[in-house]
């Protein structure tokens, strides 16, 4: 890996189709894993159990980035604005606990940059910021047809619907931190 500056970080704004997709196109990402975590049932869960909403678990990716090329702080704020951030355990037509807006730190320092970059993106919202902000206990990493799903399934419905229109609006904000 040589002399990056790798860190991760963990987050879940809805599906984790729709938050992959958007950290794959940036500059300094160097892997994104779809996976499960802060769920309150011990035990590998499946997709089928997350989908229940009775496992705690939400849909979240885990990011393997060079922080010398795109912050923790840059990465939030991406996520922040490409997202709802202000719906409570729902993303446009995915509804439960699976599906809530939250940012999972590994270490003080994340946690102190996530309250900030919510205090400051609230501003630009008009309803309150719903995110949760928790430390990372365990993460699962999500059976393999979850992997790059939209990268493979383009002309799926819900990608074409849902995905392709995010990825938009990502271009048309980020475009300097496209790959």
């Amino acid at each position: 890996m040589g002399n990056k500056n790798l860190q991760q970080a963990t987050i879940g704004g809805g599906c984790f189709w729709c938050t992959e997709a958007v950290f794959l196109e940036l500059k300094g990402i160097e892997k994104v894993v779809s996976g499960y975590s802060g769920g309150t049932v011990p035990g590998y869960p499946t997709y089928r159990e997350i989908c229940s909403g009775l496992t705690g678990h939400a849909e979240v990716v885990q990011i393997t980035f060079d922080a010398d090329i795109i912050s923790f702080e840059e990465i939030l704020i991406i996520f922040m604005l490409t997202h709802d951030p202000t719906t409570l355990n729902k993303q446009g037509a995915d509804v439960g606990t699976q599906y809530r807006s939250v940012i999972f730190y590994h270490d003080e320092q994340q946690k102190a940059t996530a309250e900030n970059v919510i205090k400051e993106v609230s501003k630009y919202y008009d309803a309150a910021i719903v995110t949760e902000v928790s430390p990372l206990d365990v993460f699962y990493k999500a059976e393999d047809y979850h992997q790059n799903y939209y990268r493979n399934n383009k002309e799926q419905g819900y990608c074409s619907f849902v995905i392709t229109p995010k990825l938009s609006k990502l271009r048309s904000m980020f475009s300097d931190k496209l790959k």
